[in-house]
This record gives structure tokens, C-alpha cells and sequence, in this order.
């Protein structure tokens, strides 16, 4: 058994930045991670960090591109807090050395992206993620935070009580992957959980292979709401061969989108007349999508970006990565020809729902980055508002779950109201919506104890590792029956075909039918490799419970969601429905099932009301 303070489980840049804040306050911290924390995934954000720096700027005119990129269902006083928190995060970076790009005068670098009435996006060439992540572990190095590095959380130790509102997390369980060790970890103030995003349940995606949801389902198991799982956002420049990810940067300097017959169909096809390229990510995929479907793409599958007229000196000053990735990937100099596009599985809006200092229903347990839903990207995210939330709300729950108090005097311009977590409007059975999950078993939740006595941190824990060592144990002993490779793959094919940027209802009840076919499938898993040493092929089969939990959820919620809002696409609902659907789907598995709910959106932020308007570009 393993003590400390507060135990931050993941080491992107959100974990790493709530363990600094976290040991600011005194605390004891240690982060555990499956990754070493250089090889998070954060480390392949390209583009840059929103933040209001510059004169003719602010963080109100940026909180207000957030809230009309969200399409309305983002919660104000989450998107408040993110832009007023946002510029002070990127000089503290600034100040911990971090190599942002400059231009003549010495100041850091801003460029236009998509959806942003202003250049607010602040980068380090085409590899601003990877400059932040050995930024931020140079700080953790050097403040002698314990980091357990290849240490792959599987389950949270949280107590029994029927309402998850009376709940508490004590600590993880964790495998170590070079040893086989299955330990407890026990948190003497708090857990934060920063796990990244869950691109796996998806076949063509920009996330790396290590990007499961842990995190997210985990929580969901342990009686954590999640929120707006159906909020999935597709990138609309992935190279088609790997889904690698293409830099919304290159639009932001000036690239162009061009289709098989050579136009510049986002203007010529009036998708966006004003902001062509640098419209939202959603109407720019959309736009990709239906050239293909239309005829009118490049074998028939993608779209042609171009730089070519940048020049040589400012692409290899601004975007070299880009020029080597185009390179490996698809053979394509990008400095002689255009690069092939399409769009791909990129980003989660939805998560554990939080509120801003990433407080869950359950006492002690917090959620931050990608995991997480505080709320501030609604039904579709701005590039460039992804690592400012990794900051942001990391160095929030970091001091919050160490009994701080985030200072007020880092808030330069007005106040936010906290919104409230677990807070439930009309609970919805299943049934009662018109939907099925079939038989849905999953292991985890809460460690119980006989006859519903209380239980202390430290036997919450132990009795968390006895199920998970039993789990494990099963899983290496058990002598054939199917291996997770095959149910993960069919999960994943049935959901980039059918639950992808264009949705329909008939696909969208096939992928709930395949995804309950893998469930089945899955309860004779079993694991090939008996080893206890780096045994990957343990760690996976754990992971694809994982991609099971919340490939239903992001399905269920979409089946639900009978409107088209940002990200999400219904063929047979064409329109936003806002006095219908200003309100949060909401996913909390209770008594052996999903349970779906709703809860309204926060318009009202501590600066304005934000009222719903039409959203074009």
C-alpha cells in the first residue's frame, strides 16, 4: 500500500499541472501513470493556447467565441472561468521557460484559428503540446514530485453508500506494468483524475493507442454522472492512411481546402462564406464529408490542404513538423504539393461531469482535461481551447483537492459563480426514452462492505485491490475464449461507421445492437500472455472494458439527442432545438444499468447572459 496526500492519476498536461498546484499548497503529490509523462498524449497538440494577451482583445470576446462555438451547450461560468484564467496560465508558462514562437518585437506569437473573432492562439511552432508537457514535468522534476511511471490505474477505491452524492474516493488501485504488482494507493485528501481522451473506441482517430477513457469510465462505474458523451468532435484534417493529426495552424497561416475539382468549396459551396477555412471544425468536416459523398472529393475519401503558397521560409519557421509528418505518413512534400485530408475522431467534448475546480458528486474524487466536463466546450470545441482547459482547470483542482483556495487575485476582470455538480432534472429510465442497452454487467463501482457497515480509507482501498486482484487473477488463469482484440475492433468499426459526423437513426440503433453483441462477446475474455511482467496484452483487455462502457454511452447519448447542435448531426433532426435541448445529457450507471437524465445549461455567466443566436461563419 502506497500513502500520499493527493494522487493524480495521468501526467498529460492537465495531471502535471494539478500536481504543481497541488504541491504549492504543501501537499504530498504522486502521480501515477500508465505513460511516462513526456509520452502523454498531450504532446501531440499542434496548434497553440487560447488567451486574451494583446490590446484590441478580451477575455469577454473570447468567452464569447467559446460559448458560439459550443453551439450554446457550454455552461458560462465554466467558459468565464477559462478565459480569465487563460492569460495569466500562458505567462506562468512563460515564465517557467517555455519556447513559445516570437515574432520581430519579442512578444510571444499569436495567429488566427478557427472560429476566433480575434488571433488569440498562442503556439511554439506546430508542436506547442510537446513544448508544454517538458515545460510543465521540468517543474515536477524540480520540485521532487514522486511520479509512479508505467503504472496503469484500473479501478478507483470509493465507498459504498446507495447515493453517489454520499460517496468517497480514498485512493486507486494501480498495476505495475514492469513488475505485475497490483497496489493500493491510498489519497489522504483527494484523487484527480486526468486520464486524456477515448479515441480508441473509434478505428480513425487522431489519439494515441494509449487513449482508452480510463478515466472517464471508471468514474462512470464508481456512480460519477457523465456528461454529453455525444459530443464527439471530428477534425477535419487527419491524413487519411493513419488518422495522424494536420495542424488547424496551417489554415490559421493562411492553408487552403481544395476538392477533386480543384475549388474552394468552403466559400464556392457556401458552407462558410465569411470564414472559409478558419470556420468551426464542425462545419468544416461536415463540409469535407459532403464533398466526398457528393462526387466531388479525391478518391472518393478526401480533400486536398494546401500551403504550397506560404513559402518555404515561413512553413519550415511555423509548421515543420507538419512538412515531416505529411512526409512520413503519405509520401507528400508539402512544400511542392498539396497534403490529402479528411476528418477524424479528434476529441471528447463530453466527460466526468465537474464543476470549475473539478469537484464530482463524489467526495474527494476530481476530474480535469479531455476526462472531464466542466462544461466549456458544449457541443463543439474551438482549436486552441484545449490545452488553456488542461492548465486552467488543472491548476484549479490541483489546489483545490490539497484544501486550497484558488487565490481570487488571479482573476484580473470580474468574478464566475461556481455551478453546481449532480444537480438532477427529470431522471430518465432507458425504457422510458425509447432506448435499450441490453445486458450491460460491467465489474467495478463501489467497494462494498458486509451488511453495509462504514468503511475507513484504508479497507476501502484493500477492498478495492482483493475485487481487482480477483479480476486480474481470472483473466491470466482462465485457459481460452475470445480475445478483446476482435470485440474492440468490431466496437470500434461500428462506431466510425455509424456514429460518426453524420448520424442516422437506423445507424445509430445498429451500433447499439453491435456494441451489446461485443458485451457478450467480452464476458469470455481472456487474456493469452501469462506473464505478470509488462504484459500488455492484460492491459488492453482491462482497457477495452473501458471502450465498451463508453462506446454505449456516447451512443446512447446520441439516439437521444433528437436535434442537430454543433458536433452532432441528426439526418432526421435538422434543426437546433433550444427550447427543447438547452439542456445536458447526463449518463450515471445505477443499479446495474445506464440511467439517463438531463440537467439545464448555465447561460448566465458572471459577466453577461449569453443568449442563443443563430451560428454561421
Amino acid at each position: 500500500m502506497y500513502e500520499h496526500d493527493v494522487v493524480v492519476v495521468g501526467a498529460g498536461g492537465a495531471g502535471l499541472r494539478a500536481a504543481i498546484a497541488a504541491q504549492e499548497q504543501g501537499a504530498d503529490v504522486a502521480l501515477v501513470t500508465k505513460l511516462h509523462p513526456v509520452r502523454s498524449h498531450t504532446g501531440a497538440a499542434e496548434g497553440g493556447i487560447n488567451a486574451a494577451l494583446r490590446e484590441g482583445d478580451s477575455w469577454e470576446d473570447h468567452a464569447y467565441d467559446t460559448m458560439k462555438g459550443s453551439d450554446y451547450l457550454g455552461d458560462a461560468p465554466a467558459v468565464e472561468t477559462l478565459c480569465q484564467d487563460s492569460p495569466e496560465e500562458v505567462i506562468q508558462l512563460e515564465h517557467w521557460g517555455m519556447a513559445f514562437s516570437r515574432d520581430d518585437d519579442g512578444r510571444v506569437s499569436q495567429r488566427p484559428f478557427g472560429g476566433l473573432s480575434f488571433p488569440r492562439t498562442t503556439y511554439a511552432g506546430a508542436e506547442t503540446g510537446h513544448h508544454l508537457l517538458h515545460t510543465l514535468y521540468e517543474q515536477v522534476v524540480k520540485r521532487g514530485i514522486e511520479v509512479y511511471d508505467e503504472w496503469y490505474v484500473s479501478d478507483l477505491a470509493v465507498t459504498a453508500e446507495d447515493d453517489p452524492e454520499s460517496r468517497s474516493c480514498h485512493g486507486v488501485v494501480a498495476y505495475d506494468i514492469k513488475s505485475g504488482e497490483l497496489a493500493g494507493f491510498v489519497a489522504r485528501e483527494g484523487v484527480v483524475l486526468a486520464t486524456g481522451g477515448l479515441g480508441q473506441v473509434y478505428d480513425h482517430t487522431t489519439n494515441a493507442v494509449a487513449n482508452t477513457g480510463d478515466g472517464v469510465a471508471m468514474a462512470y462505474r464508481a456512480g460519477v454522472p457523465i456528461e454529453d458523451m455525444e459530443m464527439i468532435q471530428f477534425h477535419p484534417t487527419t491524413l487519411p492512411s493513419t488518422g495522424v493529426l494536420i495542424s488547424e495552424g496551417v489554415r490559421g497561416e493562411g492553408g487552403i481546402l481544395y476538392n477533386g475539382a480543384d475549388e474552394r468549396f468552403l466559400f464556392e459551396h457556401g458552407y462558410a462564406n465569411n470564414a472559409g477555412e478558419l470556420a468551426s471544425r464542425d462545419v468544416v468536416s461536415r463540409a469535407e464529408l459532403t464533398e466526398v459523398n457528393e462526387g466531388r472529393g479525391i478518391e472518393d475519401e478526401y480533400v486536398h490542404l494546401d500551403m504550397r503558397h506560404l513559402g518555404e521560409e515561413r512553413i519550415t519557421d511555423r509548421l515543420e513538423n507538419i512538412l515531416h509528418l505529411a512526409e512520413d505518413f503519405e509520401g507528400v512534400d508539402g512544400l511542392s504539393e498539396p497534403m490529402p485530408v479528411k476528418p477524424g475522431q479528434h476529441y471528447a467534448m463530453g466527460g466526468v461531469e465537474t464543476n470549475e475546480h473539478g469537484e464530482t458528486v463524489v467526495s474527494g474524487l476530481y476530474a480535469v482535461g479531455e476526462c472531464a466536463c466542466a462544461s466549456v466546450h458544449g457541443s463543439n470545441r474551438l482549436g486552441g481551447n484545449a490545452l488553456p482547459e488542461l492548465i486552467v482547470f488543472g491548476a484549479r483542482a490541483g489546489c483545490h483537492a490539497a484544501g486550497g483556495e484558488f487565490d481570487p487575485a488571479r482573476i484580473t476582470v470580474g468574478e464566475t459563480g461556481d455551478s453546481e455538480v449532480g444537480s438532477v432534472e427529470s431522471p430518465v429510465a432507458l425504457g422510458e426514452a425509447g432506448l435499450s442497452s441490453g445486458d450491460v454487467a460491467a465489474d467495478g463501482g463501489a467497494a462494498a462492505a458486509p451488511g453495509g457497515a462504514a468503511v475507513g480509507p484504508d479497507e476501502t482501498v484493500q477492498r478495492t485491490v482483493e475485487r481487482e486482484q480477483a479480476r486480474v487473477d481470472r483473466l491470466l488463469t482462465k485457459e481460452d475464449g475470445v480475445n478483446h482484440a476482435e470485440v474492440r475492433a468490431d466496437v470500434q468499426e461500428t462506431m466510425t461507421r455509424n456514429v460518426n459526423v453524420f448520424r442516422e437513426e437506423e445507424g445509430l440503433k445498429t451500433a447499439l445492437a453491435d456494441i451489446r453483441e461485443a458485451r457478450e462477446r467480452y464476458q469470455d475474455v481472456y487474456v493469452s500472455d501469462p506473464s505478470r511482467t509488462f504484459n500488455t496484452d492484460l492491459i488492453h483487455t482491462i482497457e477495452t472494458r473501458n471502450v465498451l462502457d463508453l462506446a454505449e454511452a456516447i451512443t446512447l447519448g446520441a439516439l437521444a439527442r433528437d436535434e442537430f447542435r454543433g458536433a452532432h448531426w441528426r439526418k432526421e433532426h435538422q434543426e437546433r432545438k433550444d427550447d427543447e435541448w438547452l439542456r445536458h445529457t447526463m449518463l450515471t450507471w445505477t443499479d446495474g444499468e445506464p440511467r439517463l437524465w438531463y440537467k439545464p445549461v448555465v447561460l448566465e455567466g458572471g459577466s453577461r447572459a449569453y443568449e442563443p443566436s443563430s451560428r454561421s461563419y
